[in-house]
C-alpha cells in the first residue's frame, strides 16, 4: 500500500472518527489488466497494522455489500442502462481502429459522440447481433459545472473540456469513474476523500448524479506528496510503501504519525501524536493545497521519539528480531543489556545489527587509535591501563557492569592514572573500536569475563609490540 493511498485512507478514518462517522472499506478492483496477486490482502493488513479501523467492508460487513466492486458487476449493468434511458449515457460501438483515427494531431483522441446519433433500432439491432460495445457518458457539449471542494473551495470546468468517458467496458465491468459514483450513492458515502488529481474529474461525476437527481456527496481533495520539489512520490517509480518502512525498522505508529503530517497540521502544531490525538485534532481546514515533500530523514527522527519513549519491554519485543539479523545472533542472554545501551542511541531498529557489528571485528584495529589527543593518551599509558584493568578483571568474583565499573575506578587510583583515561584505554582494548554504544563496563560485561581477558591480552601483546619498536 503506497504512502498516498494509505494518507488517503488515513484523512478519510480521522476525519470519520472525529466527527462521530463511519470510515467504510470498499475494494475497488475492476480494472483488472492491473490486478496485483495479494494486493488486497496487503491492504488489509497495512489497515491492520496502521491502526485504521474500518466500520463496514469485506470481511466485516455492513447493510450495503458486497464492498468488493467486482462482485457488483450486475448493480453497475443496472445503473447504466438507467442512465443510458435517462440520456445521460449511450451505446459505443466503435472498434480500436475508428478511435485511434480520431487523432487530432496533436496526440490526442478524444471521442467524438459518433455512436450518441444512433437510432434505438440500430443500438437494439447491433447488441442483438453481438457487436461488442461499451457505455460511454453524454457529456454536454457547451456550459460549464462546478462544485466546492472543502479544500480548494470551489472548482469549474468548462464541458467543452471533458470527454464522454467510458462508464462500462467492453468485458462488462465499469470503470472507476462509473463504479464509484454508484458505489458512493447506494452507500450512503457523505463524503469522498482522494487526491488532488481528481479535481478535474469530480465535474464528470457531478453530471452522473445530477443526471440521476442524487445528492452529491461533500469531496476533500488531498495535495500531492512529493519526492522532491518537481517529482510526485509515485508507486511506478518503485517509491517507498508501508510495510518497505516496516522492514526497515520503523514503528507503525510513528509512519502513521508522520503521514498524518504531509498535508495538514493540528492548530498547536504538536508533531507526535498518537491516533487518539489525531482523531482529536484533526480538522479540514488543517489541510494544505500545496504539496508535501516526503522527508525520510523527519520521519527517522520522529520514529526516534516513539523508539527512546517506549518501555524497555516494548523495545525487547521489537530489538529481537534484529539482534537476529546481526552478529550478536544467538546470544540472547545479552540482548537485554545491549537494549539498556542502544534504546537511546537509534531511531530505526534496522541500525540495530550496523551499532553492535563492531564486536565481530575485534583484532583489526588500528593501534594508532591510542594516540587520543582529548585525553592525553598514549601506548605506554594505555599499556598500563590495560595490564590494571586486566588484573581488575582477574579479581571480580560477581561479574557484572557495576562491579566492573568500581573495579576499574579502584584500578585508576592504584595506578595514578584518571580514571576517564583508564576506562577509554579499556573500552577500545576490549571493542577495537573507536565509538561503541556503551562505556568500558558495559562493553566487558556484554562479553563475559572469558572473553574480556581473552581480548585485554590481545591489545597488551599488541600495544607491548608497538612500544618496543619504539
Amino acid at each position: 500500500m503506497h504512502i498516498g493511498n494509505l494518507r488517503t485512507a488515513l484523512y478519510s478514518y480521522l476525519f470519520a472518527r472525529h466527527n462521530g462517522g463511519e470510515f467504510i472499506l470498499r475494494i475497488e478492483d475492476t480494472d483488472e489488466k492491473r490486478y496485483v496477486e495479494g494486493a488486497v490482502e496487503l491492504i488489509y493488513r497495512t489497515l491492520k497494522t496502521s491502526g485504521i479501523t474500518p466500520d463496514e467492508g469485506p470481511g466485516i460487513g455492513g447493510e450495503y455489500g458486497p464492498y468488493i466492486q467486482s462482485e457488483r458487476k450486475a448493480i453497475y449493468k443496472e445503473y447504466a442502462e438507467k442512465l443510458i434511458a435517462l440520456g445521460g449515457a449511450y451505446y459505443c460501438f466503435c472498434d480500436k481502429e475508428r478511435l485511434e483515427s480520431l487523432d487530432d494531431g496533436n496526440g490526442n483522441h478524444k471521442y467524438d459522440k459518433h455512436c450518441l446519433s444512433l437510432s434505438r433500432e440500430e443500438v437494439e439491432r447491433r447488441l442483438a447481433a453481438g457487436e461488442p460495445y461499451v457505455i460511454r457518458q453524454n457529456i454536454p457539449l457547451s456550459g460549464t459545472t462546478e462544485y466546492e471542494d472543502m479544500v480548494y473551495g470551489r472548482i469549474e470546468v468548462d464541458c467543452a473540456d471533458l470527454e464522454d468517458n467510458i462508464l462500462i467496458k467492453s468485458d462488462g465491468m465499469p470503470t472507476y469513474n462509473f463504479a464509484n459514483v454508484i458505489d458512493d450513492h447506494l452507500m450512503g458515502i457523505t463524503h469522498v476523500t482522494r487526491g488532488s488529481e481528481y479535481l478535474s474529474s469530480t465535474p464528470k461525476y457531478n453530471l452522473i448524479y445530477a443526471a440521476f437527481g442524487w445528492e452529491t456527496p461533500k469531496y476533500i481533495h488531498l495535495p500531492a506528496i512529493m519526492k522532491d520539489a518537481t517529482h510526485k512520490l509515485s508507486k511506478r517509480f518503485g517509491d517507498a510503501n508501508f510495510e518497505d518502512f516496516i522492514a526497515k525498522g520503523y514503528l507503525p505508529e510513528a509512519i502513521v504519525n508522520y503521514i498524518a503530517l504531509l498535508g495538514w497540521s493540528p492548530k498547536d502544531d504538536a508533531e507526535k501524536m498518537s491516533m487518539d490525538e489525531l482523531i482529536e485534532r484533526f480538522s479540514i481546514d488543517g489541510i494544505s493545497k500545496s504539496g508535501s515533500i516526503f522527508d525520510e530523514p523527519k520521519m527517522k527522527w520522529l520514529n526516534g521519539l516513539y523508539v527512546h519513549e517506549m518501555s524497555p519491554e516494548a523495545f525487547s519485543a521489537h530489538s529481537a528480531e534484529w539482534y537476529g539479523k546481526s552478529v550478536v545472533a544467538g546470544a540472547a542472554d545479552n540482548y537485554k543489556k545491549w537494549d539498556a545501551l542502544l534504546q537511546s542511541r537509534i531511531d530505526i531498529f534496522s541500525e540495530i545489527p550496523e551499532k553492535v557489528e563492531f564486536i565481530a571485528h575485534f583484532g583489526e584495529y588500528d593501534v594508532g587509535m591510542y594516540y587520543h589527543k582529548k585525553l592525553k593518551a598514549d601506548p605506554v599509558a594505555a599499556l598500563t591501563a590495560l595490564k590494571a584493568a586486566s588484573k581488575a578483571v582477574e579479581g571480580i568474583s560477581e561479574y557484572n557492569a557495576e562491579n566492573l565499573q568500581n573495579a576499574f575506578r579502584e584500578a585508576a587510583e592504584e595506578s595514578g592514572m584518571k580514571s576517564g583515561l583508564l576506562m577509554w584505554s579499556v573500552r577500545l582494548g576490549v571493542t577495537g573500536a573507536a565509538v561503541t554504544p556503551g562505556g568500558a563496563a558495559e562493553m566487558a560485561d556484554i562479553l563475559g569475563k572469558e572473553e574480556t581477558l581473552k581480548r585485554l591480552a590481545f591489545s597488551i601483546k599488541l600495544l607491548e609490540e608497538h612500544v618496543c619498536k619504539e
